[in-house]
C-alpha cells in the first residue's frame, strides 16, 4: 500500500463563484491524498458485523470532503455515509458523499478504492466526481455536458449481446436473501453465455467501469445513495441506462441498481430482475 500513487489536483480554485465540479475535484482531491497517506496505517473498526468496517481514513477523509465544500457552500446540506447527514434527498443543494468506497479493501491492503461525492438539487444529479486514486483516474460529469475520464471525453460500449459482455456485479452485507438472489443471478447469467462476471469491491468503480466501457453493465441488489449518485450520473453522460433491480428509473433513494449500455442493460435486468 505504501507504493501507491499520489495524485495532487493543481487547479487554482481562487474563484468565489467556482462551479459545484470544480469544488467537488477539490474535494475528492485532498480525500484521495489523505487515503493515500494513510494507507496501511489507520485503525480498522467493525460497525455492525465483523465484516461492515469503517477505518480512521473513512472519517479523515469525509471530514476533509465536507470541510471543503463548506468553504464554499455553507449553507448546503450532507447526506454522508459516516457522519450526520443533514438534507434529504430533495434539498435543494444536497452532497451525497462517500469518502471512501471499498472500505474491506483497503483495510486488506488491496489497490482498488475510491472517493465518490455528488451534488444534487431538489433530487436530480447535477455533478459527480469519482476518484480511483490508485491508477489517478478521475471521472467527472455535469448534467448535459457528457462523461468524462482524465478530461477525456468516455462512453458507454457498443455490446448489443451477453456473449460478448463482462457484467460486474457486488455483494451487500446482507448473507442472507440477498446474497442467494445475487449467487442465483450471476448463475443466471452464466447459464445465459455471459461472457465473465466481475466482482472487484467498489461499486462507484464498478459504475465508472460501465461509463468508459471497461465492464458492459453492472448490477447490485443493495447500495446506499452515496455508493451511487455520482456513478449515476456518469454513465447516463456516457450514454448508458440506469434502473433499480425492478427496472424503475434510478433515484436517489432507489437501494438498488442495474446499469450498462442500452442494449445489454434490458438483458442483464431480465436475467437479475428481482422484487424480494
Amino acid at each position: 500500500m505504501s507504493a501507491f500513487h499520489r495524485h495532487r489536483w493543481t487547479t487554482p480554485l481562487t474563484d468565489p463563484h467556482m462551479k459545484v465540479l470544480e469544488v467537488a475535484k477539490r474535494a475528492a482531491d485532498r480525500a484521495g491524498k489523505c487515503l493515500m497517506d494513510m494507507a496501511g496505517k489507520a485503525e480498522i473498526h467493525t460497525k455492525e458485523t465483523s465484516y461492515n468496517l469503517v477505518t480512521e481514513a473513512d472519517l479523515e477523509a469525509e471530514r476533509l470532503i465536507t470541510e471543503t465544500i463548506r468553504e464554499t457552500f455553507p449553507d448546503h446540506t450532507f447526506l454522508l455515509e459516516e457522519g450526520q447527514s443533514t438534507g434529504t434527498a430533495e434539498a435543494d443543494h444536497l452532497w451525497i458523499v462517500d469518502p471512501l468506497d471499498a472500505t474491506n479493501n483497503y483495510a486488506h491492503g488491496i489497490p482498488h478504492f475510491s472517493v465518490s461525492i455528488a451534488y444534487a438539487e431538489k433530487g436530480a444529479i447535477q455533478a459527480g466526481v469519482i476518484l480511483d486514486p490508485v491508477r489517478d483516474e478521475w471521472f467527472c460529469a455535469e448534467r448535459g455536458k457528457g462523461a468524462f475520464m482524465n478530461d477525456k471525453p468516455i462512453q458507454v460500449t457498443k455490446s448489443n449481446s451477453l456473449e460478448e459482455s463482462v457484467v460486474g456485479t457486488g455483494f451487500y452485507y446482507d448473507r442472507g436473501k440477498l446474497m442467494e438472489a445475487t449467487l442465483n443471478s450471476i448463475h443466471t447469467l452464466f447459464k445465459r453465455n455471459v461472457r465473465g462476471i466481475r466482482r472487484m469491491g467498489s461499486a462507484a468503480i464498478d459504475l465508472c467501469w460501465v461509463a468508459n466501457g471497461r465492464f458492459d453493465a453492472f448490477f447490485e441488489y443493495q447500495l446506499a445513495p452515496w455508493d451511487y449518485s455520482a456513478g449515476k450520473l456518469i454513465i447516463e453522460e456516457a450514454g448508458g441506462k440506469c434502473t433499480d433491480r425492478e427496472g424503475n428509473l434510478l433515484e436517489i433513494e432507489s437501494r438498488s441498481v442495474v446499469v450498462g449500455n442500452p442494449a445489454v442493460h434490458e438483458l442483464v435486468l431480465d436475467a437479475v430482475r428481482w422484487t424480494g
